[in-house]
């Protein structure tokens, strides 16, 4: 594959990340981007060194120079963004989740194999180096029977949320929540290592606008149990346990960064680290854009299984538990 040009759409905290990681990575460059206010887009362009800012979404789609669209808007709108940019003929980068609905997430996969193009979840667990050491070391623990993901993350919109003033992250309108922020980190990392899970059911605590703020998922697979904490309105210690029969897996900082792996057996205690970078956006960047260099597209079409499952699963799980977006 050629340079990636990459044209974004957003301009929250997660963009400077990517396009940070993006400036230090060979193959991939920013070519121009997007924002409703012209203020924003240059200011994030000049940081970043995009050629050009665009005001409207039709002229972006319409650059012959940008290949990928990195879509990082609300989460209500990733689903028409990243279609109208397919329908352009542009390969997409989608942030998680890519879609609040299964069926959306079928139609976006569908239209890019269609079209010949190019869809990529940018969940960052999935680029991660101590992905491949967990899943390397996951058969020495024996077979696995408890497993406990907490990634807890005080947010500071939750402040806001207390004084009055609902933002996107909290809103039904834009598929806010807890539950598709937060918590989607260890459904993730759940169904990478183990695939769907038999019965999935959900905990959450509710805010005054229908939408959870923290919550508990259990996961109930055919030989063991897993439970997923996930909040934004408090904080802790955040970390990934996996035990089994012969030993455990501890992963520190939780499953959003999957820092150090300790593998603990009755032999005694290992650890293990590939990632010298504490900025897991880093990896993400740069070992998405070997993948596409590679042209791996069966990486590309695993990583999409997971998240379809993932999508399955959340989608499931908070209808049964009454939290319900604008429109369902």
């Amino acid at each position: 594959m050629n340079q990636i040009k990459l044209g974004t759409i957003g301009s929250g905290f997660i963009v400077h990340y990517i396009l940070k990681g993006v400036k230090a990575t060979e193959g991939i460059c920013l070519e121009a981007v997007y924002s409703r206010t012209e203020e924003k887009g240059r200011e994030l362009a000049g940081k970043y060194g995009a050629k050009k800012v665009y005001t409207d979404l039709d002229d972006l789609l319409s650059d012959k120079e940008v290949n990928f669209i990195y879509v990082a808007s609300p989460n209500n709108m990733h689903y028409e963004q990243a279609r109208a940019a397919l329908l352009q003929g542009k390969n997409v980068i989608c942030e998680k989740p890519m879609c609040p609905r299964k069926v959306e997430a079928e139609e976006l996969i569908a239209l890019a194999e269609e079209r010949g193009l190019l869809l990529i979840d940018a969940t960052p667990t999935a680029f991660l180096p101590n992905l491949s050491i967990i899943k390397e070391k996951l058969p020495e623990i024996g077979r696995v029977r408890l497993v406990m993901s907490c990634y807890s993350q005080y947010s500071s919109r939750y402040d806001q949320l207390l004084a009055g003033n609902v933002t996107n992250v909290f809103s039904p309108e834009f598929a806010g929540g807890c539950l598709q922020d937060i918590n989607y980190y260890n459904l993730y990392l759940n169904v990478a290592l183990f695939g769907k899970p038999e019965k999935a059911v959900y905990y959450p605590n509710i805010c005054h606008t229908g939408v959870d703020t923290s919550g508990i998922a259990i996961l109930q697979y055919p030989d063991f149990v897993s439970e997923c904490t996930g909040a934004k309105d408090t904080w802790g210690d955040n970390s990934v346990q996996i035990q089994g029969e012969k030993g455990y897996l501890y992963i520190e900082g939780g499953p959003n960064g999957l820092e150090r792996v300790r593998l603990v057996t009755k032999e005694g205690e290992t650890s293990y680290d590939q990632q010298d970078n504490p900025d897991r956006w880093f990896y993400e960047v740069q070992n998405m854009t070997k993948m596409l260099q590679a042209e791996d597209y069966d990486t590309i079409q695993k990583n999409l299984k997971v998240t379809v499952d993932v999508i399955e699963i959340l989608e499931a799980m908070r209808k049964e538990a009454g939290i319900l977006f604008t429109g369902e």
